[in-house]
């Protein structure tokens, strides 16, 4: 049955997965799990493009895959994980070349509250949970200060 678009996150307030027996009890709409994810932001069409946001960095990482991600604390959604098959160098607007994976340590929901500029949403391939969202879109995001928390020794 098709339920119909839910905003999961507007203007910063959070509509949570309900379940009939939940949203009995809560007062709140049935809210069934989802299975897509689309994140975008405000007139998408108008937002630059990956090159774009490339070629405006001065130095930072471009992460181009997160894997293996397993939640650390679920009161404020701590996640952990690697960065996996694409990790690249950028300077002055350049791509340099490939750097080492790195195990994160990011809320989305902090990480979201940080984001400096977000490009066009496109489709992509969620690796870590494809199993469950298979069709999915999502911007490239700057985000300073993202916390690398260790050299992983994943390849």
């Amino acid at each position: 049955m098709y339920r119909g678009r839910v905003d999961t996150i507007v203007a910063g307030v959070a509509n949570l997965v309900t379940t009939r027996h939940s949203a009995g009890l809560t007062g709140l709409p049935v809210r069934p799990p989802m299975d897509n994810l689309v994140l975008t932001a405000g007139a998408d069409t108008a937002a630059p493009c990956l090159d774009d946001l490339v070629a405006s960095t001065r130095r930072g990482l471009l992460l181009t895959c997160l894997w293996y991600i397993r939640e650390v604390d679920p009161a404020t959604l701590l996640l952990t994980g690697l960065t996996r098959d694409g990790v690249y160098l950028v300077e002055d607007g350049e791509v340099m070349g490939v750097v080492n994976n790195f195990r994160f340590n990011e809320s989305p929901v902090d990480l979201l509250g940080r984001v400096a500029e977000v490009g066009r949403s496109q489709r992509c391939l969620p690796r870590e949970w494809s199993d469950w969202f298979t069709r999915v879109a999502m911007p490239p995001l700057r985000v300073p200060d993202f916390n690398m928390s260790s050299v992983s020794q994943a390849s």
